[in-house]
């Protein structure tokens, strides 16, 4: 089982990235996924998730209306778009798979798997 990220690196207040999430060795159209970053010196937070099938999405407040969790089963892969992009929004990028398979929600906790981290750098 292994969860490879891609698409970190730098962009300016107000840029844009997108970051990947390609799962490998296992039933990933059947999990629930989430990103989750860690600044330094601080915890590790929830950022976004979504359900198995796409069906449901939910965010932490500090990125609604600028971040988009997506994937696309076909691919095997999750995605993170970020716009609008902060300074504060800096941080190691993770993606995690749902420990329960096929659930109707997603949540901030219970995340099984997950991938090493991408750097985002957030400045001018």
């Amino acid at each position: 089982v292994q969860l490879q990220v891609y698409g970190g690196g730098f962009a300016q207040p107000g840029g844009s990235l997108r970051l990947s999430c390609a799962a490998s060795g296992y039933s990933f159209w059947s999990y629930g996924m989430g990103w989750f970053r860690q600044a330094p010196g601080k915890e590790r937070e929830f950022v976004a998730g979504i359900t198995w099938n796409g069906g449901s999405t939910m965010y932490d407040d500090s990125v609604k209306g600028r971040f988009t969790i997506s994937r696309d089963n076909a691919k095997n892969t999750v995605y993170l778009q970020m716009n609008s992009l902060k300074p504060e929004d800096s941080a190691i990028y993770y993606c995690a798979s749902d420990k329960v398979p096929v659930r109707a929600v997603i949540g901030t906790h219970d995340y099984g798997v997950w991938g090493k981290g991408t750097l985002v750098t957030v400045s001018s």
